[in-house]
């Protein structure tokens, strides 16, 4: 990077330090993303995510202010992925509200196969922190994110009462994710998801719901 000094002369300014605090904290989120989430947010100590990430622990300190910093840190950078996949597929995958509120159930399970699938981190990091703190906060963020995905689809399909349909597939999401864990079973995904269509379907006015056998469609 260049810049002109006050002789009017252009000289160059390395930027290795930034690339390299660039690099570090990349490291640093990488290693909390692998072990918060594999381990608990409070089980993991500073000396195991430096050392998993290769950098000083003085770095981590310069870069997040402390631990929880770095688990805010780590839990947005969750949060930014789930919410972007989500709008991605949802738009890539779905043409009609009705199939984008049914999609989610689809989404969410892209996530039940992945290798290390340990249910919701943000289940995992509410319950460890404790009432009133920034962690707190983040994962306040994250579940209203959730109902407001609902609320919003659910709005945009013309069910007669959004809210209650909204609450009632926040439910079926969260018990999908925790089975899809605990059970070690990600064909959970296919079950809520049928269980989600009757949901949606006895909701939605004059919507007309194909038997399960795919033969001709009978009207409510």
């Amino acid at each position: 990077m260049n810049y002109t000094d006050r002789s009017g002369k252009v000289k160059r300014v390395s930027t290795e330090s930034t690339i390299e605090r660039l690099s570090a904290r990349d490291r640093l989120l990488s290693a909390a993303s692998d072990l918060f989430y594999e381990e608990g947010v409070h089980t993991v100590g500073v000396d195991r995510i430096v050392e998993h990430a290769g950098v000083a622990k003085a770095t981590l300190y310069a870069l997040f202010g402390n631990k929880e910093g770095l688990v805010r840190a780590y839990l947005t950078a969750r949060h930014d992925h789930t919410r972007e996949r989500m709008t991605r597929e949802l738009a890539a995958r779905f043409q009609t509200p009705r199939e984008r509120l049914l999609g989610v159930f689809e989404v969410q399970g892209l996530s039940f196969t992945e290798p290390g699938f340990r249910g919701c981190a943000f289940v995992g990091a509410n319950a460890e922190s404790s009432e009133g703190t920034s962690l707190e906060e983040v994962t306040d963020d994250y579940r209203n994110w959730v109902h407001t995905l609902f609320l919003d689809l659910a709005e945009e399909a013309g069910t007669t009462k959004p809210e209650n349909l909204a609450r009632q597939l926040v439910l079926l999401y969260d018990g999908a994710g925790i089975s899809a864990w605990m059970d070690h079973d990600p064909s959970v995904a296919d079950a809520a998801r049928t269980v989600a269509a009757t949901l949606i379907d006895a909701a939605i006015p004059g919507d007309r719901v194909p038997s399960p056998s795919g033969s001709a469609p009978r009207s409510r």
